[in-house]
């Protein structure tokens, strides 16, 4: 019979384990008998510490996916406090450290975050405080028992004492430790994300800094935020560190007391979407800062990528139609101005345009393709130039096309044709006889007056040459309360459904007029209020998104719909879609389309041979426009203008708003602009598509 293991192989076995064993001994011994003191000194040394690991911000982007706003890498410097603090160091070592960094960042053209609310140099007085700087402060105060009443000259007094800083330092040097050394220990008191010495650092202040080897000072990777476009900084906004107020928001989704948010525009609106969660990770490093390990306790998600209904294309025809034409317009008053004051003529100068705004929305959908306002700023530099940006008699930081509230003048006129047809005051065959002046109130003192004698006219006519008078007369008619219900139902004076900051105003109403002169004999409302609404002026002040929004709900017969400027979202990887939007309509109104055809008809007058009709002369694409000027009771008027194409099928529509811009049809020439951008660059890509399909 034959032996199963023969004794061969048993042997061959037996000297395999005997290796093995014997290998596993010598490096037992190897490291328990001879690198046992060396590992026992590698373990007593090493330094577990847990740091958070910013989550980076997702990025935004227009309708096509042109990245508008992202994220840069960039680099943090953040204080070891065990290391500054606690590795045997005394205060005179600490305190010159400290300046000594201070001093090597600013050589290099850096800045460190200076957190202490007090002037920089004496006197020592208290600067203005957000709240969250005003609640730190309060902390300070009480771990260190000083009365919340104390001045600045005592809280530095306190700090000099403290801090062990010396009299060979000067009070502007004892100021900058001071402020290090607070921002330190203010987060012992209240428990904040980690301070952030300097961020952004270039390469040139890291490397001056290892070269002065100086303690404390760690280099973090972060994120900064990158604009990829000069335009629409109104819209994306801006994000910065939280306040107090803000605190008590995102305490509850897990915010750190100090961490970055989106403090206005798009960056604000969606900040649930746009904020990732910051992760944690505990390294270990030697006692020479040798980073042995990193072990992710809490992996880092990264925030949504949104896409805007924005068109940044259109945006920058939009933002650039506007500065070119109120720089030109406004150069040339002034020339004008200069030789009219030469000559003794100062009734006949003009106010220069001191801002406008123009918005474009897709008929069909709602949404808002560009939302410019001038004058602008540069979101790069926006922290850098906020001070002068506030101070400025422009008011740059003003969205007008949100948040500026302006009577719309004969821009109204569609609305109140809507009314008086579909409620049957009028038809299309109805004529009103303009002699040049409304008399019906003459006898009461008011007897107001159009652009000219227009003659006998019907309601499309009327709209092509905005006859004052046939609006004065149908608005007498047909009351107030139905000016107000076709005023909202085509979007004036309502919330436009924009998520961002907005402005809202009103249609004039008897309600407002009360609520506005409470106690006051002119709280009444009269004949005249009627008459004034009926044009667009009084007591209505709506916003240019406003506007434009009631040009698409003409343009498209009656339907409003929610100006939402979010088109989609989606995971920082782009591999799930989190959000995408649908067309919501507010309202829809009921009338007949023989009603709309007029209104259609007239507007597509003034274009062809009525108020807008040189602006257009020879444009390619069919229009319908009106135009609107505004009396403010002084000085130069306010301009308006609103129109939508092509005629036959509208898609896009366009309201442009100038304040003392004089006369509403000379705002179509940047309408116009617009538009032509728009259609360009549709048929540009209709002819792309038509020859990747050829290709195929």
């Amino acid at each position: 019979m034959r032996k199963l293991i023969s004794p061969g192989r048993l042997a061959f076995l037996g000297l395999v384990v005997a290796a093995v064993l014997a290998t596993f001994f010598v490096t037992l011994y190897q490291l328990q008998i001879v690198g046992g003191n060396q590992a026992y000194e590698e373990s007593t040394h090493s330094i577990v510490t847990e740091k958070t690991v910013i989550a980076a911000r997702g990025n935004i982007m227009d309708r096509y996916g042109r990245l508008l706003v992202s994220n840069r890498n960039c680099n943090n410097l953040l204080i070891d406090v065990d290391e500054l603090f606690y590795s045997g160091l005394d205060n005179d070592e600490i305190n010159a450290d400290i300046l000594e960094m201070c001093q090597i960042i600013e050589a290099n053209g850096d800045h460190y975050n200076d957190e202490l609310p007090i002037s920089a140099s004496t006197p020592w007085q208290f600067t203005d405080m957000s709240a969250t700087q005003r609640l730190l402060l309060e902390a300070w105060l009480k771990a260190n028992k000083l009365d919340e009443d104390a001045t600045a000259v005592e809280v530095m007094a306190n700090m000099r004492t403290r801090y062990g800083i010396d009299g060979n330092y000067t009070a502007d040097e004892m100021r900058i430790i001071s402020s290090i050394r607070y921002a330190v220990n203010v987060r012992y008191d209240i428990a904040t994300a980690d301070y952030i010495f300097a961020q952004d650092v270039n390469i040139n202040t890291i490397t001056s800094l290892m070269e002065a080897d100086l303690p404390g000072v760690d280099v973090q990777v972060g994120y900064i935020r990158e604009y990829n476009t000069a335009y629409a900084p109104h819209v994306l906004g801006y994000t910065g560190l939280m306040t107090a107020e803000e605190y008590d928001t995102y305490k509850e989704k897990g915010y750190p007391m100090d961490a970055t948010v989106g403090k206005s525009g798009v960056e604000a609106a969606f900040e649930s979407l746009l904020h990732g969660v910051d992760g944690k990770a505990k390294l270990t490093s030697t006692s020479e800062g040798v980073i042995t390990s990193t072990v992710y306790t809490e992996i880092p998600q990264p925030g949504n990528n949104i896409y805007l209904t924005l068109d940044i294309e259109l945006q920058s025809a939009a933002e650039t139609a506007l500065a070119s034409y109120i720089t030109t317009t406004n150069a040339e008053t002034e020339r004008n101005n200069a030789q009219l004051q030469a000559e003794g003529n100062l009734k006949d100068m003009k106010e220069l345009i001191k801002g406008g705004a123009l918005v474009a929305i897709d008929v069909r959908t709602g949404e808002p393709l560009c939302i410019a306002s001038y004058p602008t700023y540069n979101l790069q530099t926006f922290l850098r130039d906020y001070s002068a940006l506030q101070e400025d008699e422009g008011t740059p930081m003003l969205n007008r096309a949100l948040q500026g509230l302006y009577s719309p003048g004969s821009t109204f006129k569609p609305c109140m044709a809507l009314a008086a047809l579909t409620e049957g005051f009028i038809d299309g065959k109805t004529e009103i006889v303009c002699t040049g002046v409304y008399k019906k109130y003459q006898d009461a003192g008011y007897a107001p007056g159009c652009t000219g004698s227009h003659g006998s006219l019907t309601v499309d006519k009327a709209l092509t040459y905005s006859c004052n008078f046939f609006f004065y007369t149908v608005g007498d008619t047909i009351q107030i309360k139905n000016i107000d219900k076709y005023g909202a139902l085509l979007g004036l004076g309502e919330p436009s459904g924009i998520e961002l900051y907005e402005e809202t105003g009103q249609v004039a109403s008897p309600e407002y007029k009360a609520w506005r002169y409470a106690g006051q004999r002119n709280a009444a409302w009269y004949a005249a209020d009627t008459i004034q609404a009926s044009i667009g002026q009084g007591f209505t002040l709506v916003t240019p998104i406003q506007l434009a929004r009631y040009a698409a709900a003409i343009a498209n017969s009656g339907t409003t719909y929610s100006c939402s400027i979010l088109k989609s979202a989606s995971s920082y990887d782009y591999s799930e879609s989190v959000y995408e939007r649908e067309p919501e309509v507010v309202s829809q109104v009921k009338s007949s389309q023989a009603t709309w055809d007029l209104i259609h008809s007239g507007m597509r007058g003034a274009i062809t041979n009525g108020t807008a009709r040189m602006e257009f002369f020879g444009f390619p694409y069919t229009v319908a426009a009106k135009t609107g000027t505004t009396e403010t009771g002084f000085g130069t008027n306010d301009a308006f203008f609103i129109c939508y194409a092509p005629y036959e099928d509208p898609e896009i529509a366009v309201a442009v708003a100038l304040e003392k811009g004089a006369r509403g049809a000379s705002l179509g020439y940047m309408a116009r602009d617009v538009l032509q951008y728009y259609f360009d660059f549709k048929e540009s890509t209709q002819q792309t598509e038509q020859e990747l399909t050829l290709l195929h």
